[in-house]
């Protein structure tokens, strides 16, 4: 019998990750399925739910199979299902939409850093489930009228190749700037879209955190996803295309918490490494230099925010270490 190959390196630490995030999911669809009283809404999240718990326990397998200890991650304690709802019908769905556009995004990854069998079925089936799930929770938020569409434009009927570097052209506030193309305005909406969503629940993070200073934070980081917003929608105007966006939900008055800080400053981290991503993304593929710097300085006032995030949680201990390699200088001078 051919024994199976050891895990690798990055195959721990994609899995050890991927473990943090799906049990994190677990239980804000715990909260969230607790609160909700739409049974199309609770279907699709009730069906993510356990998905996502087969693949924990295909991941907790693997870990005692290597005779790793099994992650902590997110447990009961994280989530409060007692807790009045903090926000308003549709949110729920907007918000799983969101987690598994991240969950795409981290897929594609860890796939490229998989070379055993066994860890390669595992995000092959969550990517699977994943795709599921987003197709079905936009469906359900167009068909309620809480996700807006991108702008339309006229369809193209001829090729074109571009000739001169002034189509780069963007900082010169006397010189006519092009306009916007389709690979811009889906970005820019993108960003409108996804800093919507995340200054709508870092609102109610802020009204019901515990910690003094996670308030502080998630307080700062609705300011951002304002400035973000802001910026996006100027861009969008100035190109005379109106973005009627919808506000998605409402967040209500209410100051109990539903998760744990841990669990809302974990949450916010993935976020902004989201952001960060989707800014790269930006602007690479944005072909007018003014929208490429607008891009590059908001992905840094994030980088910024994100480091701060990060600071509160070591300090709180609130996140969890990595599996470390060995440090062979400590083994080497131990004392006798």
């Amino acid at each position: 019998m051919k024994l199976k190959e050891p895990l690798s390196a990055s195959e721990l630490g994609t899995l050890w990750i991927t473990y943090q995030e799906k049990t994190m999911i677990l239980r804000i669809l715990e909260y969230f399925l607790k609160k909700s009283d739409d049974q199309e809404a609770k279907n699709i999240m009730g069906m993510a739910w356990q998905e996502l718990d087969y693949y924990v326990e295909l991941m907790k397998e693997v870990f005692k199979g290597e005779g790793a200890v099994i992650p902590k991650g997110f447990t009961e304690e994280d989530v409060h299902l007692d807790a009045p709802n903090l926000y308003g019908n549709g949110f729920d769905v907007l918000m799983l939409r969101v987690l598994k556009e991240i969950s795409m995004g981290m897929y594609s990854i860890d796939m490229n850093m998989a070379y055993r069998k066994d860890v390669m079925t595992i995000y092959e089936g969550l990517a699977t489930v994943t795709h599921k799930v987003y197709k079905l929770a936009t469906l359900y938020l167009l068909k309620r009228g809480i996700l807006t569409r991108p702008p339309i434009m006229t369809m193209p009927k001829t090729t074109e190749f571009i000739e001169s570097k002034r189509y780069m052209r963007g900082f010169k506030p006397f010189s006519e700037k092009r306009p916007l193309n389709a690979v811009e305005v889906g970005i820019i909406h993108l960003g409108i879209e996804a800093n919507n969503v995340g200054m709508q629940l870092i609102t109610g993070f802020a009204q019901c955190a515990k910690n003094k200073e996670a308030r502080k934070y998630f307080e700062k980081g609705k300011e951002l996803s304002k400035k973000h917003i802001k910026t996006f929608q100027e861009l969008l105007l100035k190109n005379d295309i109106q973005f009627s966006a919808t506000s998605g939900s409402t967040v209500t008055n209410s100051t109990v918490a539903p998760f744990s800080d841990k669990l809302m400053m974990m949450l916010i981290n993935y976020l902004n490494g989201f952001s960060m991503v989707g800014s790269s993304f930006g602007t690479f593929f944005t072909l007018r230099n003014d929208i490429t710097m607008k891009t590059a300085l908001l992905a840094k006032d994030v980088y910024f925010y994100a480091q701060e995030g990060l600071e509160i949680m070591f300090k709180n201990g609130w996140y969890e270490e990595p599996p470390q390699t060995e440090d062979r200088n400590e083994l080497i001078n131990r004392p006798e």
